[in-house]
């Protein structure tokens, strides 16, 4: 009898130690459970870099035909991010202490749900637009907002659209109330792939320094807040919203309900993106028709991610993915420089050109020959 009730207290006390807070147990993932969740999350991580990285070279272009230069980060921006990006992640780590979650993510899923429809928007209506029944006229807009006259007028809203850009709106913004009134994964995802393919397109490294500093910095980031404190793991798993990528491990068995998720971060990938887009910038700069920088760094972030994966498999904890996609990124494109004599060619391409500051000392070569005179 002893014996029978030794079992039952040691089943319980299994049952509450691997059961989570809200009372409902994860279904245990299964090896094709997870091959299929890594598998997809490999997928969602590689193909907004590579669609991204297009589009930059499409924004790039349109901005030069328009005469005007998109805010790029300098050396100094790159060096100083890991320390805001520390601040930041801190502070949600703090409010996620102090505050109940529960409001902490309804002020962050509000500001997300407005951000998501409208970065959505911009990826899909040149697709909506073709849905678009012919019997909608296409009536074009102009909202246009300044402030001053003259020489001090300045543009504060300056935005072209459609009739149907607003059509396309309604239908992302039905979307993203689904989002809201269900959280599930499927528009978690869809919102993430939005954001990482808008972040490769718009947000550009001017050189590969500052590209380099900028890894290197987020690489001694990553690593001191995944394994030097649990802040990192604490605020993914409370964070409830689109700035990670989720795919369930238990889907062959629940479906679309499932609910054991692996998951991985936005910086994850847009980070290593756009510096994987510079690359796809320099790449046609040279002219060869050829992307060799740019398939060979993509390989390599492939192969980083495969090495994060796998290490966190083996050792079940959490792996900083930076540690793996670093040296991966930065070795791939010097690499293939080494080989082909382009290193010199790597490290003096901007994206663009600054016209040459005059120095302090030219300016004031006059006033001293006046003086001598």
């Amino acid at each position: 009898m002893a014996d029978v009730v030794e079992d039952v207290v040691s089943q319980v006390k299994e049952f509450l130690t691997d059961a989570p807070v809200n009372g409902t147990r994860k279904t245990p993932a299964t090896p094709e459970g997870m091959a299929m969740a890594y598998t997809s999350l490999v997928v969602m991580a590689v193909l907004p870099i590579f669609f991204g990285s297009l589009r930059s070279v499409r924004f790039r272009t349109v901005q030069m035909e328009s005469g005007s230069k998109p805010e790029t980060m300098t050396r100094k921006d790159a060096a100083f991010f890991p320390l805001i990006a520390s601040a930041a992640l801190f502070g949600l780590y703090l409010f996620f202490k102090i505050f109940s979650k529960e409001y902490v993510n309804l002020l962050l899923t509000g500001y997300f749900f407005i951000l998501g429809i409208i970065t959505l928007t911009h990826l899909a209506s040149p697709l909506i637009n073709t849905l678009v029944p012919a019997a909608i006229p296409n009536i074009p807009f102009h909202l246009h907002f300044k402030s001053g006259a003259g020489e001090d007028e300045q543009d504060i809203v300056n935005y072209k659209f459609s009739s149907h850009d607003i059509v396309s709106l309604i239908c992302c913004s039905i979307f993203g109330a689904w989002y809201l009134w269900k959280k599930h994964w499927v528009a978690n995802n869809l919102f993430g792939i939005a954001f990482a393919i808008s972040g490769v397109e718009m947000l550009h490294l001017n050189n590969i320094v500052t590209g380099c500093i900028l890894l290197c910095g987020l690489f001694v980031y990553d690593i001191f807040w995944v394994f030097g404190t649990n802040v990192m793991v604490t605020v993914a798993n409370s964070f409830e919203a689109p700035i990670k990528l989720v795919f369930p491990q238990d889907l062959l068995e629940k479906g679309l309900s499932a609910s054991n998720f692996a998951m991985l971060g936005l910086g994850d990938i847009v980070i290593p993106g756009i510096f994987v887009a510079l690359l796809l910038r320099f790449d046609i700069s040279l002219k060869r028709n050829t992307k060799t920088y740019f398939y060979s760094t993509l390989f390599a972030y492939l192969m980083g991610l495969l090495a994060t994966i796998f290490v966190m498999h083996v050792f079940k904890h959490a792996q900083p993915a930076l540690l793996y996609l670093v040296p991966a990124c930065i070795s791939a494109p010097v690499g293939v420089a080494l080989i082909k004599g382009d290193l010199r060619a790597l490290f003096a391409y901007e994206d663009y050109e600054e016209a040459p500051a005059e120095t302090t000392s030219k300016k004031q070569a006059p006033s001293k020959e006046k003086k001598q005179k």
